[in-house]
């Protein structure tokens, strides 16, 4: 039984794109449906609400040079996803490589950690959403209750110190994610189409920004452009454009979600490295011009807020634009944790069908062709996470344990490329092995830029997931027992 543990799935089986049945998942997907899938996932948090936190807080102006290491660090790790994914056109994104390269308990172990990843990101991101839809409500004079707008404890990044909100829940946060799982449940064809129609609203909003921010820039507020170190590493100089882009890295989270919907791509081989490539490549470009006009617009002193870029708007006097930003951000929020969350409910529908979660996790809905079970539950879960949970905690961490998986995605590129250089490899990543070695030396080094204390709630986290695997994934393992787990998640074999 030990043996299991490092039993790996069939890279040749795995290779085959499944065709589509009665009770799998429905194939509605092209290029634009997951490029705009990308970018909806990644401009969201990172550039309406961290880019002037993470000023505020680590980097100043200099927090343009972190989304630039983050983004070099991304492009990395997207380049080595690219590959994977079109050799292994399945669900499951990183845990499913996992499987077809270092086996079983490491599968298990990177689905765990996706599991973090896609919880965690759509409960950050409602709580920025939430500091949005409350400021643009208090610009009609409509005055949502402080008690109902924050969770309980707040993190205070600058003075590392928590201290007491005053409030019991934040209720627009859970809103979100319960409106999010909603449209989910209905079916991918509908969630993509609501998608895209909003990515080109917060799209057009970010440009607007920019454009007009451009006339009204003072260049004396970039000046110091990395200001000096106060005596702490991680707050200002160096160290803090390192902390900066430890912490701006899961702005470029979202490229990942889109491998995991692979099973719902029409021809994902081809689909998928253009989905990819395409969002990183805009969303890369449009943090880096947004962090440098906010960050002239207004001394990045005063950017530690929920809302910076509405901040940034009153800096020009131009009134009107305000409102303009706040719908962006809400609807740039919004599209976030609709991917968020399906990536999440699509790491658990595979790896239930691996037979390491509950096979409750692996039902279709006859009509909507969704796991329904599943999304219900994970959106209820994440309301209660997303309701009383602070963001900065939340933000690190997920960092960290994004970062984790970039590194061992990276890794698998090249383990792939020794074990079947001669399997089929639809998109192949360029420059190997320099390109995944310098993946995963650029993650470590992100990974280098975060506190102990969140390193320590990542193992916690890990242990947990080492506890499960052994009580009950490793009992219930479908190949660990004797059979192939097929593309559509069930048994094949005996």
């Amino acid at each position: 039984m030990m043996g299991s543990l490092w039993r790996t799935k069939s890279v040749e089986a795995l290779t085959v794109e499944p065709s589509e049945a009665p009770d799998s998942l429905r194939r509605a997907l092209g290029p634009l449906d997951l490029t705009t899938l990308g970018v909806g996932a990644i401009i969201g948090v990172g550039i309406f609400v961290l880019t002037g936190q993470a000023a505020a807080a680590y980097a100043g102006p200099g927090i343009v040079l972190s989304f630039l290491l983050a983004g070099i660090a991304s492009a990395f790790a997207a380049l080595c996803y690219a590959e994977m994914a079109t050799m292994i056109p399945v669900s499951g994104s990183a845990y499913t490589y996992a499987y077809a390269t270092m086996g079983e308990l490491i599968a298990w172990m990177v689905g765990w950690d996706l599991i973090l990843e896609y919880s965690l990101a759509p409960a950050l991101v409602s709580v920025g959403w939430s500091g949005y839809v409350v400021s643009f409500l208090n610009d009609f004079h409509i005055h949502f209750p402080k008690e109902l707008a924050e969770p309980p404890l707040i993190y205070d990044a600058i003075h590392h110190a928590w201290r007491s909100s005053g409030a019991t829940l934040n209720l627009p946060a859970a809103l979100i994610i319960a409106a999010a799982t909603a449209l989910l449940l209905l079916g991918i064809r509908q969630s993509a189409a609501v998608n895209t129609i909003v990515v080109l609203v917060k799209v057009f909003v970010v440009l607007t920004f920019i454009v007009v921010g451009a006339f009204f820039l003072h260049p004396a507020n970039w000046h110091p452009f990395v200001p000096e170190n106060k005596g702490r590493f991680g707050q200002f100089g160096w160290s803090g454009v390192l902390r900066g882009a430890s912490v701006v890295f899961l702005a470029y989270v979202g490229f990942d979600a889109i491998t995991t919907a692979a099973q719902e791509t029409r021809k994902p081989q081809h689909a998928i490295p253009i989905g990819v490539i395409a969002s990183l490549t805009i969303c890369a470009l449009l943090y880096v011009l947004v962090a440098l006009v906010l960050t002239a617009l207004v001394p990045y002193s005063q950017l530690n807020v929920p809302d910076p870029m509405a901040v940034g708007i009153d800096a020009t006097g131009l009134s009107w634009m305000k409102p303009l930003i706040k719908i962006g951000a809400i609807a740039g929020l919004s599209t976030v944790v609709l991917v968020m969350i399906l990536g999440q409910t699509r790491v658990f529908w595979v790896m239930a069908g691996d037979g390491l979660l509950p096979q409750w996790m692996t039902k279709i809905h006859s009509r909507f062709r969704t796991p329904y079970i599943t999304t219900i539950a994970t959106g209820a879960l994440l309301m209660l996470v997303a309701a009383f949970f602070p963001i900065d905690v939340i933000a690190e961490l997920m960092s960290l344990g994004t970062l984790l998986v970039f590194v061992i995605v990276c890794a698998m590129v090249l383990i792939l490329r020794y074990r079947v250089p001669g399997i089929a490899r639809p998109f192949r990543t360029p420059w190997v092995p320099l390109i995944p070695i310098l993946g995963m030396l650029s993650c470590l080094y992100l990974m280098c830029g975060l506190p102990l204390e969140t390193w320590i709630r990542l193992l916690v986290w890990l242990l947990v997931g080492v506890a499960i695997y052994f009580g009950y994934g490793r009992k219930h393992s479908r190949v660990a027992n004797g059979g192939e787990v097929n593309t559509a998640g069930a048994r094949r074999g005996s």
